[in-house]
């Protein structure tokens, strides 16, 4: 049965199609991507420093990272559109990379979503989805069908006659989306196909993105700089930083035990804190003096007791609340075993205040000198107003001062 879609903009699918198995443009199970100790060189720059990376049959892999970290050059050579100097990306059984062996990208059953969109401007909508199907074995029918049905699935069908310079930009993506599904690929890189669209329609796009290509089996390959994308749309995240690869784990792993402070920095923290450790449990967890007080954090590297060390505090758990009066009511050092979980509480100021909708934001300067920037709440604090911020201990990491 097709899928049916309401009127809106936004696409919903209200009944999930299979893939389109009954044409001669389908392919097998997905293989698994073996990534493995693949280098690449531009000259005597190293793009790509021993990147190891498995992705498994049908899994949804996000690289997360700053301009120039490698993730475009490392999309690139599993496509086929780089050569690599070192190492072997395998393909099931199948060698496609290494420093002797490079198979051509049409021979690889990979299909790419580029960020420009990539759209022939003198071909319709309908004979830029089907250009993939030109090939021996697929008949002018099959080629019909398979690309209304595509186009239906991504809310286009309509379009097909059009040109893509008659189109708005999410119209594009959607197009070039039903392109890369159209011939049901082992695998889908995406090379920030987001970024250049305004934030809502990026919203909306990233569900689309999400519900199709885990719709159609694909393994995908999804590259981005922005770690609330990767939270969304990812299995498994590869956090790289200038050719290194960094931490690989899922999205919930990479925000409570990032790896190194870079990976805390780039996933979104309220701000850090210059600290001291002043007590130690057996499960990792330490008391430490900063911020204007003490709080408990997890333990990220095990420094010494009285070591220095960098906290890193994420936004999310933090509450605001009127002055206490009590500031703290119990002694943290001898009761750190039995009240670990307790929540510190901070003396600051209110320094900045944002509305979001849904509340407002804030920023906090502690008593210590610190700021911490995004703390929500759906109550207003006014600038320069007294508060407490309550901070759990889950909420910060300590690593060994850098």
């Amino acid at each position: 049965m097709s899928a049916k879609f309401d009127s809106s903009p936004t696409l919903r699918v209200l009944s999930p199609e299979p893939p389109l198995s009954a044409s001669p443009t389908t392919r097998g199970h997905p293989e698994r991507i073996v990534i493995d100790d693949v280098e690449k060189y531009y000259g005597e720059y190293r793009a790509l420093d021993s990147i190891h990376l498995t992705i498994e049959p049908g899994q949804f892999t996000v690289l997360l990272g700053p301009s120039g970290s490698g993730k475009s050059t490392l999309l690139r050579c599993v496509g086929g559109l780089e050569r690599i100097d070192a190492g072997h990306i395998r393909f099931g059984d199948l060698t496609v990379n290494s420093a002797k062996v490079h198979v051509a990208p049409e021979r690889r059953n990979v299909s790419m979503v580029f960020q420009d969109f990539a759209l022939w401007p003198h071909m319709n909508i309908f004979d830029n989805v089907s250009f993939s199907l030109h090939k021996p074995g697929v008949t002018k029918e099959q080629r019909r069908h398979a690309v209304g049905e595509i186009l239906e699935r991504v809310g286009m069908a309509d379009f097909a006659t059009r040109y893509p310079s008659t189109l708005s930009g999410g119209q594009q993506q959607r197009v070039s989306l039903a392109r890369a599904l159209v011939g049901t690929p082992d695998m889908i890189l995406f090379d920030e196909p987001l970024s250049s669209l305004d934030a809502h329609l990026r919203e909306r796009l990233r569900i689309e993105i999400a519900d199709l290509t885990r719709e159609a089996g694909s393994s995908v390959l999804y590259i981005t700089h922005d770690q609330t994308e990767a939270f969304a749309l990812a299995d498994l995240i590869g956090v790289l930083d200038e050719g290194r690869l960094i931490q690989v784990a899922t999205p919930e792993e990479i925000y409570h035990n990032p790896a190194t402070p870079f990976v805390a920095r780039f996933t979104g923290v309220a701000g850090e804190l210059d600290a001291v450790i002043v007590a130690r449990a057996e499960d990792r967890r330490l008391l430490v003096r900063g911020g204007g007080g003490e709080l408990h954090t997890r333990d990220a590297t095990t420094p010494t007791t009285e070591a220095r060390s960098r906290v890193f505090v994420r936004a999310a758990p933090l509450r605001i609340t009127a002055p206490a009066v009590d500031h703290f009511a119990l002694d943290h050092r001898e009761h750190l075993g039995e009240h670990r979980r307790d929540h510190a509480r901070l003396r600051g100021r209110v320094v900045d205040v944002a509305f979001r909708g849904r509340g407002y934001e804030h920023v906090i300067e502690l008593d210590g000198g610190d700021r911490l920037i995004g703390i929500f709440s759906e109550d207003r604090w006014n600038r320069h107003e007294n508060i407490t911020l309550h901070v759990p201990g889950d909420a910060c990491i300590a690593f060994a001062r850098e």
